[in-house]
């Protein structure tokens, strides 16, 4: 397998930071090298965050993201000012229900409700960067389910682990 670079982004509070957390902890379960970085504005909520992560099966010489394979954008801003920096045979995965234009591009994309999803059928909508973790797993295939579920459940406090592990599986399905 490639080397694979991921982001992340979104707004604070959105828990794009715990998604790379969780996506970095899954893909190591599963014998995979692998970088995760964050960044963040001031502001503990509102302002853009970002999560990166890099997967391969050989050694990472270099920590940061340049261009990405997969940009998981969770509100319009970050899809306006991460867009440039998808590669152009890469996967734009979109929180359709804070996204509602989609920039033109050679990228495939995959336009998921997550927010929507997280409110309506786990009772949570800040469980929506779960549902848009299970739709990257399902569409790249970067880790299996028995480790992302692990992940979940030795990150998140108890009480959090079943709502967040349902949305993961409702993403799957999306």
């Amino acid at each position: 397998m490639q080397k694979t670079e991921i982001r992340i982004a979104g707004l604070g509070g959105q828990g794009v930071v715990l998604a790379g957390q969780i996506l970095g902890r899954a893909a190591a379960y599963g014998g995979q090298n692998v970088v995760q970085t964050q960044s963040y504005g001031a502001e503990a909520r509102g302002s853009g965050a970002k999560s990166e992560v890099i997967v391969s099966r050989s050694r990472i010489g270099f920590p940061m993201v340049r261009k990405c394979d997969v940009l998981i954008a969770m509100s319009q801003e970050a899809v306006e000012n991460n867009i440039k920096d998808l590669k152009d045979n890469g996967t734009l995965l979109v929180d359709s229900s804070n996204v509602q234009k989609t920039p033109i591009t050679r990228a495939k994309i995959k336009k998921i409700p997550a927010t929507k999803i997280a409110e309506e059928q786990v009772g949570e909508k800040l469980a929506a960067n779960m549902v848009m973790l299970g739709a990257v797993v399902a569409t790249t295939k970067i880790v299996d389910k028995a480790s992302m579920e692990k992940a979940i459940g030795d990150i998140l406090p108890e009480k959090a682990r079943a709502p967040n592990i349902e949305a993961f599986k409702i993403g799957l399905e999306s």
